[in-house]
């Protein structure tokens, strides 16, 4: 997976990881949240559709940084299999990023926001993608409180 930071470039999650650790270390005492999260945009003319997963470290109230990894998927996909797969995305990410934190002694609680909310289409997903994430050891986020994927996310789906 190769992750791009808009002011360090393409990095590895491994590189995501110690970036992160490196800026929680730059103000031990200040407060983090790690979040995940997931958007998409389907390109009905090219029969596809851009996910993209973005690392959000927020140290609350002093900042942040983020890092985004594209990927594009060749397949035409229903509206509700595109939802899931955000939310399967930013899983699978979530993973890996707290085996990278692990291995360094870092375990920071995640959040896997989701591009999905009480208004639209998603309102009769929500129950069960919450549902799932919650299951799975994780805190869930829904609009208007998922900023993660609704905002840093779904700027990266535009191109």
């Amino acid at each position: 997976m190769q992750f791009v930071s808009p002011t360090k470039g393409a990095m590895s999650l491994e590189d995501v990881a110690l970036d992160i650790m490196r800026f929680c270390e730059e103000a031990p005492d200040g407060t983090y949240r790690l979040i995940v999260g997931s958007d998409s945009q389907p390109r009905t003319a090219h029969h596809f559709a851009l996910f993209v997963t973005a690392i959000v470290i927020h140290r609350v109230g002093k900042g942040a940084r983020f890092y985004f990894l594209k990927r594009p998927y060749k397949k035409t996909l229903s509206f509700k299999q595109r939802i899931f797969m955000e939310a399967s995305y930013a899983l699978e990410v979530v993973q890996q990023l707290e085996m990278e934190m692990g291995k360094r002694g870092n375990h920071l609680p995640i959040e896997i926001h989701l591009d999905i909310g009480e208004e639209g289409e998603t309102r009769t997903l929500i129950k069960e993608i919450t549902g799932w994430i919650t299951q799975s050891g994780y805190t869930a986020r829904i609009k208007p409180d998922s900023f993660g994927a609704s905002k840093v996310a779904d700027r990266y789906t535009k191109f």
